[in-house]
């Protein structure tokens, strides 16, 4: 096992890869403005002007521009914690009582952002904090119930990203990664910002309002990204598109927030010649496990254990997540002979039919093989003799959207019969426009699921 040793006072902010590229030692720097006189600027307005004091709580509410780069390290220097919020209504702001607010443009009763950072000194004295000191705060996406704020430190995330730049992102000096992560979730900060100032790497950023797979190939092609970082969601719009059309510069590409089906690795290569390697984690964690160059990969497997991590398969239920050394992440999994971990699906979303036990994701994995299907979500339904049954939510395919949706039906059954288990497939069906999802873009199956049961469904919960 990997054992780490970090100091006990430390503040991540002190790594020093702006100093290395001014010797020129690394060609490409990190982020153009992680230069220590301008994260200092930073410091000093939270600090001064905003009148934060070490320990108070920072509401960051920015999309992907250079600021929210600036002002996070900048407050982790100072010593302040920062939430990550990526949207928030104006009803649910009125409620919130910020004491200062920070603007670009001009508007009354609003600090001027840009005029506060021209006019702050650059020297600033960084925090002697501890490597136990809270450093940030994250929301989960509330794939399953109403988010949870989870809390790290300057070691879990400033040293733990260790093993996500070595072993998922595998990235280095002169790499240059662009991940596609909404700012207010953890996945941001994994691969945008600590991941790759550990390892030197380069943060390549592109704001969009929303995902479009044409203009994303585009990007690719036209710019040197070595290391693209992407939801599965937006592999399989990506793998729709004629791949074999564009020149993709990346040489390393990964897949991380939902599971990777088996026939979407085979596309991504045929498309393009690249692997597609997998990646798995939490907000609570920092990498996991996933596949690596190094090891050959079970399509269909989440990979291994990143080095340093004991990952146990224990079928037993608790209601505390921390059960002795170990941490229960509320995922279903398999993990074979070889310690090949396979994934099944959240505990919540674990089908019980007729006495046999199905993972969502197996039927949807079946499904997308299928040409009509853009994306699908399985839930349990009720059935007066088999108790449960398998419900497919499907969201068809342009060309499919007019045909018989009856003899369409049996075709799907049919299908997922013939590539898995027959009790898998799925009895009911029903065609949508759209999957809910968390504003993270993961299918909140269970909206679904208690529209099934006749259940009330917490629009507090649907909406965050």
């Amino acid at each position: 096992m990997m054992i780490m040793m970090i100091s006990q006072i430390m503040n991540y902010t002190e790594e020093k890869w702006w100093d290395l590229e001014l010797l020129n030692i690394i060609i490409l720097p990190g982020i153009w403005l992680t230069d220590g006189q301008h994260l200092k600027r930073a410091a000093n307005v939270l600090r001064g002007a905003c009148d934060l004091q070490i320990g108070d709580k920072l509401v960051i509410i920015l999309p992907r521009i250079p600021q929210w780069w600036t002002i996070n390290v900048g407050a982790i220097r100072a010593a302040y914690m920062q939430k990550g919020w990526s949207f928030v209504s104006r009803d649910e702001a009125k409620k919130r009582e910020f004491n200062r607010y920070y603007y670009s443009y001009l508007r009354d009763g609003w600090l001027n952002y840009d005029e506060l950072m021209e006019s702050a000194s650059d020297e600033f004295q960084t925090c002697n904090t501890k490597a136990s000191d809270p450093m940030t705060l994250f929301f989960t996406s509330g794939t399953t119930g109403a988010p949870k704020m989870t809390e790290h430190t300057h070691a879990s995330y400033g040293y733990g990203h260790y093993v996500t730049a070595k072993y998922m992102l595998n990235c280095k000096p002169n790499d240059i990664i662009w991940a596609l992560a909404d700012t207010g979730w953890a996945k941001c900060a994994w691969s945008c910002l600590f991941a790759p100032w550990i390892a030197g790497s380069c943060v390549f950023v592109h704001h969009s309002e929303r995902f479009d797979p044409e203009r994303t190939l585009n990007v690719l092609q036209k710019y040197p990204v070595s290391h693209f970082c992407a939801p599965p969601t937006a592999y399989r719009l990506m793998v729709k598109q004629p791949l074999k059309n564009y020149s993709i510069q990346a040489r390393h590409c990964i897949g991380a927030g939902e599971p990777l089906n088996p026939e979407l690795l085979d596309w991504w290569k045929e498309g393009t010649g690249l692997m597609l390697y997998e990646g798995f984690g939490q907000t609570e964690t920092t990498f996991l496990c996933g596949t690596y160059p190094c090891v050959n990969i079970r399509p269909g497997s989440m990979g291994k254990a990143a080095p340093g991590i004991d990952i146990e398969d224990d079928e037993k239920r608790t209601k505390s997540v921390h059960q002795g050394e170990f941490y229960l992440t509320g995922d279903r999994a398999i993990m074979d002979e070889d310690r090949y971990i396979w994934f099944v699906g959240r505990a919540d979303d674990v089908i019980l039919t007729a006495g046999y036990r199905v993972g969502p994701f197996e039927v949807e994995s079946a499904l997308i093989e299928h040409p009509s299907v853009i994306e699908s979500a399985a839930v349990s339904s009720p059935d007066k003799d088999r108790g449960e049954v398998v419900k497919a939510f499907i969201v068809l395919g342009a060309s499919y959207q007019d045909a018989d949706k009856e003899k369409l039906t049996k075709e799907l059954q049919d299908h997922v019969k013939s590539v898995t288990a027959p009790y898998k497939y799925p009895r009911k069906i029903e065609f949508v426009t759209q999957l809910p999802k968390t504003v993270s873009g993961k299918i909140r199956r269970v909206e679904l699921r208690n529209k099934e049961w006749n259940r009330p469904i917490d629009h507090k919960e649907a909406d965050v």
